[in-house]
């Protein structure tokens, strides 16, 4: 695949509306021409420990971002055509889903391939976590958890597999 927009959300508690940050890497040819990133308000805004302690964000790092509708907008043009991709596409597919829900956007149903559902076809001996099969695809993930650092390493998987 060398057209593609890899995604990646993180979330601010279990509801997976709650996006707090995106990260996006946009392929064509095989080379990467564009990248977004941007915190999100949370909905429902309120941080849990747990996803806090995954990715480090809280309540002050969001308070003044933007709502998902907002940053949508942003990275709707630049994703148009293109199909998606996330490792763990069910987690990053269903929080796009969940917060168009929620502000009442009509989801364009857009095409989603999943590098951790390809990996285990690749090697099926695990375990295949994001920062594992990066470097097996020759990337070094630094910032893991970062949204859009989790989507570059994503981006470099599907490169190697899909």
């Amino acid at each position: 695949m060398k057209d593609f927009a890899a995604i990646d959300f993180e979330t601010a508690n279990n509801e997976r509306s709650s996006v707090c940050s995106v990260g996006v890497v946009i392929y064509r040819g095989g080379m990467k021409v564009d990248e977004f990133y941007s915190l999100i308000k949370p909905e429902p805004e309120y941080y849990n420990y747990w996803c806090t302690q995954v990715h480090g964000l809280s309540s002050e790092d969001t308070e003044d971002a933007p709502i998902f509708p907002d940053v949508w907008k942003q990275i709707e043009p630049k994703i148009a055509g293109l199909p998606l991709i996330a490792h763990n596409k069910a987690f990053d597919e269903s929080c796009l889903k969940a917060v168009f829900r929620v502000y009442q956007m009509d989801y364009p149903d857009y095409e989603f391939h999943c590098t951790c559902i390809a990996s285990r076809k690749v090697w099926p001996e695990g375990p295949h976590n994001l920062d594992i099969i990066a470097a097996r695809c020759g990337y070094i993930l630094e910032n893991h958890h970062h949204a859009l650092a989790d989507a570059e390493a994503c981006a470099a998987i599907a490169l190697q597999i899909l």
